[in-house]
């Protein structure tokens, strides 16, 4: 087949690595690979919750904080955390809108 799943270092999960469009696999590989991604997948929720923690434990530095550069720093790494957290959720989606399309 052609397709793989190589882990992301800052999402924390394995993502799926196509080499042709969705719709250019047949529906016995579209299955194969959203099995395969099901696993993979299965694994997000947890890993916002590891971020999640992240996220308070530097908040409760920042509501400590009072040197303006490591404030801003704590800031920034929350903004990063949280973008993480929003792609995360955005991957976690892409099950049930491939699914969608595989039954039509």
């Amino acid at each position: 087949m052609s397709y793989e799943f190589k882990y992301d270092n800052r999402l924390g999960i394995a993502l799926p690595v196509l080499d042709r469009d969705w719709e250019e696999y047949s529906l016995r590989e579209q299955a194969t690979i959203l099995v395969e991604w099901e696993a993979h997948r299965s694994d997000i929720p947890e890993r916002i919750k590891q971020i999640e923690a992240i996220i308070n434990a530097k908040q409760e530095k920042l509501n400590i904080e009072e040197n303006f550069i490591r404030s801003c720093e704590l800031n920034h790494e929350i903004a990063d955390l949280a973008s993480t957290i929003n792609d995360l959720n955005l991957w976690f989606r892409i099950q049930q809108d491939t699914d969608t399309k595989v039954h039509m």
